[in-house]
C-alpha cells in the first residue's frame, strides 16, 4: 500500500491505476494528487463552507456507523476528531482541487476522505499513507458515495450561508422603509415608458423598494425549505447499497444534532438525478438579482446629472468618477450592484443547464452547481451589505428639484379627466406644451375652471392615493360653463 522513499522525495501511494508520488508534507493522498494534476482549469477552490459540510457528513457518518456497530470505535473516534478539525478549518490548505473537476464531485469527496484518514492515522500514532490504520474509502467513506455526499454537502453549505444573506436583506428593507418615512411627503413626477406620468411620493417609491426586498427574502426562505430534504444514505444510485438498513435514519439524526437543523430523508432514487431543489434556490437568488438590478438602475437614473439629468436624488460620493473630468462623481455603488446582478443571473443559467444535464440514475454536474450557488450567495451577501451601507442609507432627496420638475410638467392632467373629459384635457396638454406654459396657467387663462376649484383638483398630494371624485365640483364646473356661455350669448 505504502512505501516511504525518503524524507525529501515524498511518499509513494498505490491505487487502482498504479503508483503515484505524494509529497511527504501533505495530508491528502493518491486520488487528490491525480485530480490536482488532471484539473488545472480555473485556479478557483471550493468555498470553506462546502468543505466543512463534507467533513460534517463524514463526522455524522462515523457516529452513525459506530452506533450501528459497523465501525470500530477506536477508528470511528479518530475519524470524528479529525473531521471536527477539518470543520474548524484547521487543514484548509490541504483542499487544493479546482472547482471544475470530474463529475459528481468524486475528487472533492476523496480529498476530504484522504485528509480525514491521514489526520486520524496521525492521531492513532501512524504516518500519513498508512491506510491499514484508517482507510479513506473503507472507513471514512463507509456507507457513502460521492453521489449522495456531494448533493447533501451542497444543501448543508447553502443552509449555513443563507442566514447572513437573509439578515442583510432584512436590514436593507428596513433602510428603504426608513427613507420612505423620511421623504414621505416629497412628491415627484412619476415616470412610465421613461415619460412623465402621474405624481408619486418618494415615500411610496422607497416603500416599494423595501417591499421588494421583503418579497425576495420570503422567496429565499421558501426555497430554503427544499434544502432540508436529504439523499444521504442512498449511496451510488439511491438504492442504499452497502449501508445498514438504519443508516439513513441514523445519519440524518446525527446531522440534525450537529447542525441544529431539521433535515429529513427524501427519495434518494429521485434525488440522485433530480437537482430541482437547487434550481429552486438558484431561481430565488436570480429573482433577487433582477429586483436589485432594477432598483439600482432607478437610483442611477434619478441621480443622473447633476445639471443635465433628472437629479432628483443625490447618492453618496464614494470615489472620484473620472480620470480625465475633474469633479465628476459617478453612481459607483449602484454600478457595482448591476454587475453582480448580471453574474448571479448567469450563475443561475449555469445551474439550470447543469440540472437538466442529469442522465439516467445520476446528475454528475454537482461541482458546478455547488460552486455557482455558493458563489451567488457570497456575492449577494457582500453586495447587499455594500448597497445598504454605502448607497441606500445615504440617499438624499432634493425636494426643491422635485417640486420644480413637478410644477413644470403636465403630469397633473390625468386628474382633470373626470371633471372636463379626456379629449379636452389631451388638447390642453398639447397646447400647454406648444406654448411652453404650465397646464394650470393655460386653464386659468382660458377660464376653463375657476381657480378655487382648480387648486382643489390639482392638489398633488391627493393624486398619490385613491380619492373619491367630487361630484359636487363637477356639477359646479358644468354650471360655471353654462353661465359663461349664457353670458357670452348675451354679450353677442
Amino acid at each position: 500500500m505504502l512505501k516511504i522513499i525518503s524524507d525529501t522525495m515524498g511518499r509513494i501511494e498505490k491505487d487502482s491505476l498504479g503508483k503515484i508520488e505524494v509529497p511527504d508534507n501533505v495530508l491528502y493522498g493518491a486520488f487528490t494528487a491525480r485530480a490536482s494534476r488532471n484539473f488545472r482549469i480555473s485556479g478557483l477552490r471550493a468555498k470553506p463552507e462546502f468543505i466543512s459540510s463534507i467533513a460534517l457528513i463524514k463526522k455524522a457518518a462515523a457516529l452513525a456507523n459506530m452506533k450501528l456497530g459497523m465501525l470500530d470505535k477506536k477508528i470511528g473516534d479518530a475519524i470524528v476528531q479529525a473531521a471536527s478539525e477539518v470543520i474548524e478549518g484547521k487543514y484548509s490548505d490541504q483542499f487544493i482541487l479546482d472547482v471544475f473537476q470530474a463529475g459528481a464531485g468524486t475528487p472533492f469527496n476523496m480529498n476530504t476522505n484522504e485528509v480525514i484518514a491521514n489526520v486520524a492515522i496521525k492521531t492513532l500514532g501512524g504516518k500519513p499513507g498508512d491506510y491499514h490504520i484508517v482507510h479513506p474509502n473503507n472507513h471514512v467513506n463507509m456507507a457513502q458515495s460521492s453521489n449522495d455526499v456531494i448533493p447533501t454537502a451542497i444543501r448543508i453549505s447553502v443552509l449555513l450561508t443563507l442566514p447572513a444573506l437573509i439578515r442583510e436583506l432584512e436590514e436593507t428593507a428596513l433602510s428603504f422603509h426608513s427613507k420612505a418615512e423620511e421623504y414621505n411627503n416629497v412628491i415627484k413626477v412619476g415616470r412610465t415608458h421613461l415619460e412623465d406620468a402621474v405624481p408619486i411620493r418618494y415615500g411610496q417609491v422607497f416603500d416599494g423598494y423595501g417591499s421588494s426586498m421583503e418579497k425576495c427574502t420570503g422567496r429565499i426562505k421558501k426555497a430554503q425549505e427544499s434544502m432540508l430534504e436529504l439523499s444521504i444514505g442512498g449511496t451510488a444510485t439511491g438504492t442504499g447499497i452497502n449501508t445498514h438498513p438504519e443508516f439513513k435514519k441514523t445519519i440524518i439524526s446525527e446531522l440534525n444534532g450537529l447542525t441544529g437543523l431539521e433535515f429529513y430523508p427524501g427519495n434518494s432514487i429521485m434525488m440522485s438525478w433530480s437537482m430541482a431543489g437547487f434550481v429552486e434556490m438558484s431561481n430565488s437568488l436570480r429573482i433577487l438579482a433582477i429586483e436589485l438590478n432594477k432598483i439600482s438602475n432607478d437610483l442611477r437614473l434619478l441621480n443622473s446629472g447633476p445639471k443635465a439629468g433628472i437629479s432628483e436624488i443625490i447618492l453618496p460620493e464614494v470615489e472620484p468618477g473620472s480620470s480625465i473630468m475633474p469633479g465628476k462623481i459617478n453612481p459607483s455603488i449602484a454600478e457595482a450592484v448591476n454587475m453582480v446582478c448580471f453574474q448571479v443571473t448567469g450563475n443561475d443559467h449555469a445551474v439550470s443547464l447543469a440540472a437538466e444535464a442529469g442522465q439516467l440514475e445520476l446528475n454528475v454536474m454537482t461541482p458546478l452547481i455547488a460552486f455557482d450557488l455558493l458563489w451567488s450567495i457570497k456575492l449577494l451577501i457582500n453586495t447587499v451589505r455594500m448597497f445598504r451601507e454605502d448607497c441606500v442609507s445615504g440617499i438624499i432627496v432634493d425636494e426643491k428639484r422635485c417640486a420644480r420638475l413637478l410644477e413644470n410638467s403636465q403630469v397633473l392632467a390625468t386628474v382633470l379627466n373626470p371633471y372636463i373629459g379626456y379629449e379636452n384635457v389631451a388638447e390642453l396638454v398639447k397646447t400647454a406644451l406648444h406654448e411652453n406654459k404650465s397646464l394650470k396657467q393655460l386653464i386659468l387663462e382660458r377660464d376653463i375652471i375657476p381657480e378655487i376649484y382648480l387648486n382643489k383638483i390639482l392638489d398633488p398630494v391627493k393624486m398619490t392615493e385613491p380619492e373619491t371624485i367630487d361630484k359636487r365640483i363637477i356639477e359646479e364646473i358644468k354650471e360655471y360653463w353654462k353661465k359663461r356661455e349664457e353670458s357670452r350669448i348675451e354679450s353677442d
